[in-house]
């Protein structure tokens, strides 16, 4: 039998873009605090995650720089669309993420943002290292190949 999917569970925005500008090493999910119209406005996808950015500061891990479109009905109890939102994890996730941007020189970069099967918002963060412009040339030759080799395979 078919599995169905869960309603609660969906994308919601991704950065598709991360991954070209950025060597990814590891990723990690963390909660995002929202108020209610943020939620609403995230249930619509009016939601825009390429621009925006992690930093860990005061002992807390903050969404930058995200979008969220507010909502015309929620009126005076509206949100403003690009403050900054506090990420939930762990201590030990905390302090690794810390450790990676302080001393090694590394960015904390959102890919994707999407509601998990309780229906609870979740964004899937990684530590990522930015690419040099060669590094970013030899990703799109060996995606070109990778494109071109199915193309054949495909007519053999």
């Amino acid at each position: 039998m078919r599995k169905r999917s869960d309603p609660n569970s969906r994308l919601i925005a991704e950065n598709r873009q991360a991954r070209y500008h950025y060597a990814v090493e590891q990723d990690l999910e963390a909660g995002v605090m929202l108020t209610g119209s943020e939620v609403k406005a995230l249930r619509t996808g009016q939601c825009n995650i390429t621009e925006a950015y992690a930093s860990v500061e005061g002992g807390e891990l903050w969404l930058i720089n995200a979008h969220i479109s507010a909502l015309k009905e929620a009126g005076v109890f509206g949100h403003e669309e690009r403050r900054r939102r506090k990420l939930l994890v762990s201590r030990r996730e905390l302090s690794r993420l810390w450790t990676a941007t302080g001393r090694e020189g590394m960015t904390i970069v959102p890919l994707r943002l999407y509601f998990n099967e309780k229906g609870r918002v979740k964004l899937l963060i990684a530590t990522a290292r930015g690419k040099k412009l060669s590094d970013k040339r030899e990703t799109e030759a060996r995606r070109d190949w990778d494109r071109e080799r199915a193309r054949l395979l495909k007519r053999a």
